[in-house]
């Protein structure tokens, strides 16, 4: 008896690993065929984009990048800028990332308007003025960015408070010439969680 099942261990141990070796190949392959990458590759891919996006040497309060990295090493770049050079500068740092497969660049260019450009300079006054709001315009890139697309303003990025998204709203709102505004600032709890 004690042979019996000493001489059916070797065969159930393979058929373990084997078992084991089908599993591991299967998920191998889902991964390939869903395109997927590590969480922590993925994570990596994120925080790289971020950082070179916020790194350009000339993006700025009138300018909006966003993004969005998809498992499978896609990045889509969107968001508005003044400059077109912007535009094919964010595409280029992205594309060296490790791990970026593909760049889809969706950034809008704004109009070059001498009408625009006096109302982004009237609206970056009346904001990064007023004495409530003045605190956020020490960073290299002030978190407030001013997007003006045919007399409408649009504001984009974030505040510490709800009274901070109020006052950037009334005072974008009073520039002579703004036809329309949107508020579009995100609110940080104190916590640091955002509303």
């Amino acid at each position: 008896m004690k042979k019996s099942l000493f001489a059916a261990l070797p065969l159930f141990l393979a058929l373990t690993i084997f078992s084991m070796v089908a599993l591991a190949s299967s998920a191998i392959q889902d991964n390939q065929m869903t395109g997927a990458m590590p969480q922590k590759s993925f994570d990596r891919i994120v925080k790289e984009v971020r950082h070179e996006l916020v790194m350009l040497p000339f993006y700025g309060v009138f300018d909006n990048l966003a993004y969005k990295v998809d498992p499978g090493g896609t990045v889509t770049l969107m968001g508005q800028v003044a400059r077109p050079t912007l535009k094919s500068d964010a595409e280029n740092v992205v594309k060296r990332i490790e791990g970026v497969t593909r760049v889809v660049n969706n950034i809008e260019v704004l109009p070059d308007s001498p009408m625009d450009n006096q109302i982004r300079i009237a609206t970056y006054r009346a904001i990064y003025g007023d004495p409530a709001l003045s605190l956020y315009q020490v960073r290299a890139v002030p978190p407030i960015h001013i997007i003006v697309a045919n007399g409408h303003v649009t504001l984009e990025g974030a505040v510490a408070r709800e009274m901070d998204k109020t006052v950037a709203g009334m005072r974008a709102n009073s520039v002579p010439g703004v036809f329309s505004v949107d508020n579009n600032l995100v609110v940080e709890e104190s916590d640091g969680k955002k509303k």
